[in-house]
This record gives structure tokens, sequence and C-alpha cells, in this order.
């Protein structure tokens, strides 16, 4: 029996259409009434999971989320924040510096609000916002206050921009900072050491569950360290090849309630 269960949301637990089907709702309230831990991983903030938890009766007091690609793992019910490793300003200036030049669109995020530094505000950061259901405040840099706590710096715009600035990356940034792209639209920035995969392990841990009693579903870039921890590592039939070499189950995709597919083979059953 699989103890706890990390799924990833965009493109793994939702459809296309960013829909929870019924077949997916209930085989994780099957999980979970089956004694498995379900935690949603992703790089959302909590605001922006909050409809998935509801829907999945995954708000309980001993119920949790892995938010913001690692950087914060928290109780759903609650709020509390168990584990949060966080860049300081000094970063997000070091970022800004490094992005502003190439043009690229920044947003910036703290434990539950998106800021922007940049009076001319994206399209797809306005998409983002409401996607995440999250609030989005212009605020520059060098005004944020100087105790912030920022969860991630994520660039969003179009693909060709962000390979753009992909290409630009340096030795030195990829030395500093957990640098990943979930889509191709989007490049994340996050305090080095941190991913889904390490948030894993130290939740796991703290509920002494070993690494042999954990599955992960996902489908992206940034699920592979979440994927490579595990004992069971199940990849989406939508995710690309290389990353469906890391698993040892590929379940349907996201658009054939995937995640409830792969419920059904290998826990309920």
């Amino acid at each position: 029996m699989y103890k706890l269960i990390a799924i990833d949301i965009d493109g793994t637990l939702l459809n296309d259409a960013h829909e929870l089907v019924v077949p997916v709702i209930e085989r994780i309230k099957e999980a979970k009434r089956a004694g498995a831990k379900v935690v949603l991983c992703s790089g959302r903030p909590l605001v922006g999971l909050r409809h998935s938890l509801e829907q999945l009766g995954l708000l309980d007091a001993e119920d949790y989320a892995i938010t913001m690609n690692g950087a914060i793992v928290l109780k759903t019910k609650s709020g509390e924040i168990v584990a949060d490793s966080a860049l300081d300003k000094a970063a997000l200036q070091d970022i800004f510096a490094f992005c502003a030049p190439l043009g690229a669109h920044l947003t910036y995020l703290d434990a539950t609000k998106m800021y922007v530094p940049h009076e001319e505000i994206s399209i797809l950061t306005c998409k983002d916002s409401l996607l995440l259901q999250t609030p989005l405040y212009y605020q520059p840099v060098d005004k944020a206050p100087d105790d912030i706590r920022v969860a991630k710096a994520m660039l969003l715009d179009e693909p060709e921009k962000i390979d753009e600035v992909v290409a630009a990356l340096t030795e030195e940034l990829h030395e500093k900072y957990y640098i990943v792209r979930s889509v191709p639209y989007n490049l994340e920035f996050l305090h080095k050491g941190i991913s889904k995969g390490t948030a894993l392990k130290q939740l796991a841990d703290s509920l002494g569950i070993p690494r042999e009693e954990v599955m992960a579903i996902g489908d992206a870039e940034n699920d592979i360290s979440m994927l490579e921890y595990a004992g069971m590592p199940v990849v989406m039939g939508n995710a690309a090849e290389h990353i469906k070499q890391l698993g040892k189950f590929i379940t349907k995709t996201n658009n054939e309630a995937g995640v409830a597919h792969a419920l059904e083979e290998l826990v309920l059953n």
C-alpha cells in the first residue's frame, strides 16, 4: 500500500480545460478512505489549489499540500506553513537585474500574492493570476519590503522569449538558483536545493513514511525531482518521452482521467 501519494496539478490532475473529472475525484477520495495521504504538489500557491482541494475532500486538519514547486509545504485547512524555503530581496534583485535587459516579463510571489515590477503587465501574467485565483499587484522590485520572502520568481512570456532567456542563463545563475520550466511560456527561479522532490522527501520523513511507500504522479519538467524520489513514479500518457522514461508505470493522459487509472491499478486493487 502506498501511504503517501503526491499528485501534480496542471497536465496531471486536471484535464486540458483545467477541470477535475468525476472518476479522478472518486478514486482520490477512495484512496484517502483506504488510508493513503494524498498531497497535491504544484507550482501554484495554496489559493490556486483551494477549489481542487475542496472538490477532493483534502481540507482536513492533517491534510498537506506542496506549493510553489516545493518552496512552501503547508497544512491545507489552517494554512499553517510547515516548511518554507524562500528567496530574499537580494536574490529577487539579482534575478530582476538578469531578466530586465532581456525584456522578459517577471512576476514574483510570496505565500499569498503575485507581484509585477513592470507598469505594462503581460496578458499571460493576467491569465495566470486568474487561473491561480491569486491577487496581482504592481510593485517595483526596489519597493518590495526588505524582509520579503519570495516563494518564487517567474517569467511568463511567449515561448520564443523564454527560449531566449534560457539560452542566456549563466552557470552562475544555475549555481545560485533552482531554475525550472514547467510549460513553454514559463520559467521559474527558486531557492537552490528546493524542488517538488526535496519537499516530498521532507514531508515523507516528517510523517515517518519510507520512500518505498511513496507514489508520485506527474507529467512535466518540474515533476522530475519528485518522480526520481518516489518509490513508485507514475508518468502521465501526455508527458514527453524523456519524462516517461522515469516512470515505473505509464498511465493514461490527463484528458483520459489518467490519475484515476493509476490509482485503480496501483492502489485500489
